[in-house]
């Protein structure tokens, strides 16, 4: 049920006709229509999309809650300037009209294509229907509107001792370390104040979220939300912080082995650095690095251009003190190839994963960062996009 794991939460989806065929709108509610706490984080992008400019100003006016969130898939509704925002704010007005509540309580998300006007009319038709089917069994429908180019839906649930928390989420292009290019819901039944959830909810998508790079573009539309429902009563801050980041780890594992021509993820750590932001500037060069990623869809364990994007990243480094290890085989020392196994190597990089630590020797900064390799499935899928 993910997203409606959490009691008093409904959810339905549909194929509007944005799309051609697939499911292409959702919709997430209270099951009695009142407006609960909402915390969310947005893009980092400075041409945010209208309906990101829209749930931005409606939370700060309405003190951050929310009854509805209605999605749309395969329209960003960005860099559609004025009648773009004009057209978010038609999609949160059909959505209060149809729930019988307040505008100013629904949240709307859009994406897909950039820069081509919403297609209001299927919108505003099915927007009604998805209100009729709205269900606690709607979660898993709801999770297929939300979906772009992603092959399959990214749902999770995870049991608290006193609460549950469930989420959805799309995203598999179009993904840096500014939030990640996606969008994230979760939902749970847990009494907590907003306060806390922004927090937790900040904290877990800069741990989880924010450390999958698949190509280093930041959306203008990423958001993740968070409503509590508050019916089970209050909860632990801790275990909930908890709860909020292993939802979000498991959604940002879903979307890099979803990630667009994706054939190996790779887990990298930059460790010896000045300071933990120069490390994370580092590991980000590396992982956008189109001649690193190339390697790691041939298993090529090519240390030499991880040092190379590393050293120009413009961070601290010592050569001589630097190492680079592939699942903890170190395989150069200093700036040099060192004698190592290369049979146990072999096998390694030959894996779906792979384990790579890049050591600055410059400080006790690190950062920790998942890339994803570069072949011909991704230039395949975005070479038609556009």
């Amino acid at each position: 049920m993910s997203i409606t794991a959490a009691e008093g939460f409904v959810a339905a989806g549909c194929h509007a006709g944005i799309k051609r065929r697939k499911f292409d709108m959702a919709l997430i509610a209270t099951e009695d229509g009142r407006p609960v706490p909402c915390a969310a984080v947005f893009t980092q992008n400075k041409f945010a999309a209208p309906p990101v400019e829209l749930d931005r100003a409606t939370l700060a006016a309405n003190g951050g809650k929310a009854a509805a969130i209605i999605v749309n898939s395969g329209n960003a509704n960005a860099g559609t300037g004025a009648p773009g925002y004009k057209n978010a704010q038609l999609m949160a007005a059909a959505t209060g009209e149809a729930l019988q509540i307040a505008n100013s309580h629904v949240m709307v998300c859009s994406t897909g294509i950039i820069g081509t006007p919403l297609p209001m009319a299927p919108i505003l038709h099915a927007t009604p229907r998805l209100a009729h089917k709205l269900s606690v069994d709607g979660a898993h429908d709801a999770a297929r509107g939300i979906l772009t180019t992603d092959h399959q839906a990214k749902e999770v649930v995870i049991k608290g001792s006193t609460f549950t928390l469930g989420g959805m989420a799309k995203g598999c292009g179009m993904i840096a370390p500014n939030m990640a290019t996606m969008l994230a819901f979760l939902t749970t039944d847990a009494d907590v104040s907003r306060s806390v959830m922004q927090k937790a909810l900040k904290a877990a998508s800069d741990a989880t979220f924010n450390t999958l790079n698949v190509d280093g573009a930041t959306s203008t539309n990423d958001t993740a939300m968070l409503l509590a429902s508050g019916k089970r009563g209050r909860a632990d801050p801790q275990e909930f912080a908890d709860a909020v980041l292993a939802a979000c780890r498991e959604l940002t594992m879903m979307m890099a082995r979803d990630a667009e021509g994706m054939t190996r993820i790779a887990h990298l750590t930059v460790t010896g650095a000045k300071t933990n932001e120069e490390a994370r500037t580092a590991a980000k060069n590396i992982v956008e690095n189109n001649l690193v990623k190339c390697s790691w869809y041939g298993g090529d364990p090519y240390w030499g251009r991880l040092m190379a994007a590393a050293g120009s990243a413009g961070v601290d480094m010592s050569v001589a003190k630097s190492f680079v290890a592939y699942g903890g085989i170190k395989v150069a020392k200093g700036g040099v190839g060192i004698q190592h196994d290369g049979q146990s190597l072999s096998e390694h990089m030959m894996g779906d994963e792979v384990e790579i630590e890049v050591h600055l020797g410059a400080g006790h900064g690190h950062a920790r960062m998942i890339g994803i390799d570069l072949g011909p499935g991704y230039i395949k899928e975005n070479s038609k996009t556009s």
